[in-house]
């Protein structure tokens, strides 16, 4: 059982940036992980995904602000959002796949206010 715990969330004014941090209680290395985001009443959408490999995958909306990235020293994988603006709010959640299991953090609120 993996426990993911993310952090970095706040309040931030638009065009302000944050800094998420999710931290495993075991080894990422061999593991893909993702950042994703839930509005209120909107369905859960991927934000960005980190593979083993370094392969990244972002969402559009997110391009060019948003770039994630892992330190597997620390089993902590990082999400630096940058030029941030309202419609970004949501709860960010961490994911982690090792391809037989998929586990979830807790969440850590984002909201940018206008």
């Amino acid at each position: 059982q993996v426990q993911l715990v993310e952090s970095g969330g706040g309040l931030v004014q638009a065009g302000g940036s944050l800094r998420l941090s999710c931290a495993a209680s075991g080894s990422i290395l061999s593991r893909s992980m993702g950042w994703y985001r839930q509005a209120p009443g909107k369905q859960r959408e991927l934000v960005a995904r980190i593979t083993s490999a370094g392969w990244i995958t972002a969402a559009d909306s997110v391009k060019g602000r948003f770039t994630i990235s892992r330190d597997n020293s620390k089993n902590t994988v990082y999400l630096q959002m940058s030029s941030l603006r309202p419609e970004d709010t949501a709860v960010y959640y961490c994911k982690l796949d090792d391809g037989s299991s998929i586990y979830w953090g807790q969440g850590t609120q984002v909201t940018v206010s206008s």
